[in-house]
């Protein structure tokens, strides 16, 4: 029952057993992800620009540093900062745009390809073995239930401001203000 007051907006154990394990998820994810960073010598951001760039390449969309820095929301010049360092780290080479000449491609190495190979693989493998596990009739609810969450997930930050009290504090009572 103390786990309920982590889970005042929920109703229910089953609804908060889901809760708590959707938070351990996101804590693992983090954490995992800080890992990795680290084992690679880059911070995480460096980290999700590799992975942006990666995945890209996989839908043969052309990666630029404007597309880059959309998708991590940071500025162009944090952008450009962050592509001098995985460019010197080998992980990223620049070439010019093949249809905008005043833009820059930016793609993968070998090396980055091979060191994400190696340090994803296996657990990318048992990611699928895990969802695979999942009873085919269940996962309809498992997939809506996530892509539920990622979208208020999304949406978090656009609500708004909380008023303010309508009265000031007993200890504040009296205070000229400057």
């Amino acid at each position: 029952m103390a786990d309920r007051a982590h889970y005042w907006y929920a109703d229910g154990e089953e609804t908060v057993a889901v809760l708590r394990a959707l938070r351990r998820f996101r804590r693992a994810d983090e954490e995992m992800r800080r890992r990795m960073s680290a084992d690679m010598d880059m911070n995480v951001t460096d980290l999700q620009a590799l992975q942006v760039v990666i995945a890209a390449e996989r839908t043969e969309t052309p990666a630029t540093p404007r597309m880059i820095a959309s998708r991590l929301h940071i500025s162009t010049a944090s952008t450009t900062k962050l592509l001098d360092r995985l460019t010197a780290s080998g992980h990223l080479v620049r070439s010019p745009h093949p249809r905008d000449r005043r833009s820059l491609v930016v793609r993968a190495t070998a090396h980055a390809h091979a060191e994400v190979r190696e340090r994803l693989g296996h657990m990318h493998e048992r990611m699928g073995e895990i969802a695979g596990a999942v009873p085919e009739h269940c996962r309809p609810a498992v997939v809506a239930f996530l892509l539920a969450m990622a979208e208020e997930f999304d949406r978090t930050g656009t609500v708004a401001p909380l008023t303010p009290s309508p009265q000031p504090p007993a200890s504040q009572a009296g205070r000229v203000r400057p």
